[in-house]
């Protein structure tokens, strides 16, 4: 006879990250909250805002720890919070440690696919967002790329 796991699935909360305001009403507010998450990181980080109905975020996770200048996205990573969380939507950015805002091939391309699956799963893709050097950010949203 064959023994079948028998699981349960949670989120564990790691730590609290102190901000004034948690709801999203632009960008710029993204942009804030996750320079101050993942700003200085040495290599490319992707992290995963996951948002109730009101555009108030209710975690942070790192979807993604890469290299100096890539990192590998995959959807099931990056919607795991989400579907745990019940999220309304999400929003995702990354860091490009080079300072530069300008997304690359495979920025466009993964936004893209995770739009897709996004809508797949009811979970909207609002924003993906690359923090640069500074205050410097850019939104695919703002620049028609999502």
């Amino acid at each position: 006879m064959e023994n079948i796991q028998i699981v349960s699935i949670k989120m564990v909360k790691e730590k609290n990250l102190e901000y004034g305001n948690t709801q999203i009403s632009s960008p710029k507010d993204c942009a804030n909250i996750f320079k101050k998450f993942i700003g200085d990181y040495d290599r490319e980080a992707l992290v995963v805002a996951t948002l109730d109905t009101k555009n108030k975020i209710t975690s942070l996770t790192v979807g993604s720890l890469g290299s100096l200048n890539t990192s590998i996205v995959h959807p099931r990573e990056i919607f795991k919070t989400a579907i745990l969380g019940n999220a309304a939507t999400i929003i995702v950015g990354h860091n490009h440690p080079s300072g530069s805002i300008e997304p690359s091939k495979e920025d466009i391309s993964i936004t893209t696919r995770l739009k897709e699956c996004g809508k797949i799963l009811g979970i909207e893709l609002l924003d993906h967002v690359i923090i640069g050097e500074y205050d410097k950010y850019l939104s695919f949203k703002e620049k028609g790329l999502l």
